[in-house]
């Protein structure tokens, strides 16, 4: 099925290894036969979470994110610090390393693919209940607030481009879509 799409990899070089990325340039063979190169991310893969409150709030983190240069309001996330490891797990930790909260229930929403023309990054999104408040440890090079705002208020700043970050975008417009069913 869909032959007549699929790229064939022909050779790979890898041009950097990072800590956290890794780029690499495929020669590749193209569905008519002909080659082309392909320059792209390899990623560990990333699980984020929406915490939603009973009293119909949600928890996001603020950070500063250098590659934009702008202080954003984001969904708690996180890499996956092991290949193969749980995307379920990471979440959790996330949540409990950048919010303090642990939540009983968690609930699958998404498999994002973040950047599919340069990147195999993978953010597996769930959301969050019957939150647990705690106190936050952050890794010693995060700097994080957060915040409670509502629902609605999360969608209207998604709608006017305060929060502009996808993995954020994404869960808040499906969590509102669900609860709003």
């Amino acid at each position: 099925m869909y032959e007549d799409l699929i790229e064939t990899k022909i050779d790979s070089e890898k041009i950097y290894d990072g800590n956290l990325l890794h780029i690499r340039k495929d020669k590749v063979r193209l569905p008519n036969g002909s080659n082309a190169y392909r320059e792209w991310v390899k990623h560990p893969g990333a699980a984020a979470v929406l915490p939603f409150t009973d009293d119909g709030k949600v928890i996001l983190v603020r950070q500063y994110r250098y590659p934009i240069g702008e202080v954003t309001l984001e969904i708690p996330a996180g890499k996956l610090d092991a290949a193969g490891e749980d995307p379920l797990m990471c979440a959790k930790r996330e949540l409990s390393e950048e919010t303090g909260y642990t939540a009983e229930e968690y609930t699958f929403l998404s498999k994002l693919a973040t950047s599919v023309g340069f990147s195999d990054e993978v953010i597996y999104i769930y959301a969050a209940r019957g939150l647990k408040a705690g106190r936050q440890h952050t890794d010693d090079d995060e700097f994080i607030n957060v915040v409670r705002i509502t629902l609605q208020e999360a969608v209207e700043m998604v709608l006017d481009g305060r929060i502009n970050d996808g993995k954020s975008v994404t869960a808040i417009l499906m969590m509102d879509r669900i609860i709003n069913k």
